[in-house]
């Protein structure tokens, strides 16, 4: 290796948005170097569920084949505070199927990462230090001493990306941080369960908790805790892991015999996009790193892979126009989503009251039945894509109630401005 080496596009962070952008650019003819500080396979802090429109990206890139460990999922269970299910269905769309899959991440991203290789990308095991150039966007020195230079660079480097703080690209008073922990426990479900859970009466913990089918008899439980712009409470997830699984047993959704963690980790989140934007000039942002996350449920290898595919295009069809072209699908197919759901999850974080009770009015037998077929399109981001039926004509409803509920909200107003290629009031300047 060169002390000094040029590619067209260098992506920082080989997870599954880097991967998938490094694939489709070297596909394309790009010269695409590909940097991580990690060796693969490696692990990460993940739910490990993969849901429909990640699955239907999978099978456009062609990377369905092959890919090792995977379990077909459909329907899911919420479960209230008090132990009451709701089984949200899993319906076929028009753009995608009826199942997500179950697939560790050790096995997933490097999966993703061969293939990006074999397509073509150059992977250079490093970690992007310093960035080169008088605005610090022609490169980053590595770790290991090596220059590296590009027309364009792809931020892919997670929720703490180094790219995105070298671009300039994050309002940190604005971003919707979370902080996520899972552990593998050694027991069998059927259906993932997602759980909305009162360790406090009268108060909602801020996220949820999850136990997820992991294949091979393990399940995965983890604790996702919304935290807004202060980072400070995050150790509260680690903390409580325990004790959530003590009350997921206590309701029947893990075994009591259920076995001790063997592989603890975590990880930050950044949600809804706000506070992020995600491309300006030669630098576009992907998945993690972009904020690409689902504020509902936190799901983000979906986003991750199809943030990574839309940038590639963006830049295969010249190098000029390509945080244009990126922003412009990111509009079109995330901002209604999040620009109701990043502005609802900020205010009910702060209601931890009013969290108790819609939980337990949304998992009553009535009321959870009634909503389930829209909850589940609702929920998983699937309202665009759903074929004509009731759950849709619910799920419809329900974003119109949400678009003028959040009509006016700053977070609204930010990621407008973000995605029109404005720059964003900074949440210093106004009331947020």
């Amino acid at each position: 290796m060169t002390a000094d080496q040029r590619f067209d596009v260098l992506v920082v962070g080989a997870g599954p948005a880097g991967s998938a952008a490094a694939l489709v650019l070297a596909r394309g003819g790009a010269r695409v170097g590909l940097v991580d500080k990690a060796t693969f396979p490696r692990d990460k802090a993940c739910g490990d569920l993969i849901g429909p429109r990640g699955v239907q990206t999978l099978r456009d890139l062609d990377l369905e084949r092959g890919l090792p460990c995977t379990e077909r999922v459909g329907d899911m269970f919420v479960v209230g505070p008090n132990g009451r299910r709701v089984q949200l269905p899993s319906a076929p769309g028009l753009t995608y199927p009826d199942f997500g899959i179950v697939v560790p991440r050790t096995s997933f991203d490097a999966h993703l990462q061969h293939a990006a290789v074999e397509a073509g990308a150059v992977f250079i095991n490093a970690r992007a230090d310093e960035p080169i150039g008088e605005d610090g966007l022609d490169g980053f020195c590595l770790s290991t001493g090596t220059r590296v230079r590009a027309d364009v660079i792809v931020g892919a480097d997670g929720a703490t990306s180094r790219v995105s703080e070298v671009g300039g690209l994050v309002d940190p008073d604005r971003v919707l941080w979370g902080f996520a922990v899972r552990d593998y426990r050694a027991a069998s479900i059927d259906l993932p369960n997602i759980m909305l859970w009162t360790p406090r009466a009268g108060q909602g913990f801020p996220g949820y908790g999850w136990v997820f089918p992991a294949g091979a008899g393990c399940v995965n439980v983890g604790l996702g805790i919304g935290l807004l712009a202060d980072r400070s409470s995050a150790r509260r997830a680690p903390r409580e892991l325990d004790t959530f699984v003590r009350h997921a047993t206590a309701i029947g959704a893990l075994p009591v015999d259920v076995a001790p963690g063997r592989r603890s980790l975590g990880s930050w989140l950044k949600m809804g996009m706000v506070g992020t934007v995600p491309a300006r000039g030669r630098v576009l942002l992907v998945g993690d790193a972009a904020g690409l996350v689902n504020p509902l449920q936190g799901e983000g290898i979906a986003q991750a892979l199809d943030s990574g595919r839309a940038a590639a295009d963006a830049i295969l069809a010249g190098v000029e126009r390509a945080a244009d072209r990126y922003r412009a699908h990111l509009a079109s197919r995330y901002f209604p989503y999040l620009a109701t759901t990043a502005s609802l999850q900020r205010s009910l974080l702060r209601r931890p009251q009013l969290v108790a009770a819609l939980t337990r009015t949304l998992t009553a037998s009535p009321v959870g039945s009634a909503l389930a077929g829209g909850w589940a399109i609702t929920w998983n981001d699937l309202l665009d894509g759903a074929p004509p039926s009731a759950a849709r004509t619910v799920a419809a409803a329900a974003a119109r109630l949400g678009r003028v509920a959040t009509a006016g909200s700053a977070d609204r107003r930010w990621l407008r401005a973000a995605l029109d290629g404005h720059e964003p009031t900074r949440a210093s300047a106004v009331r947020v």
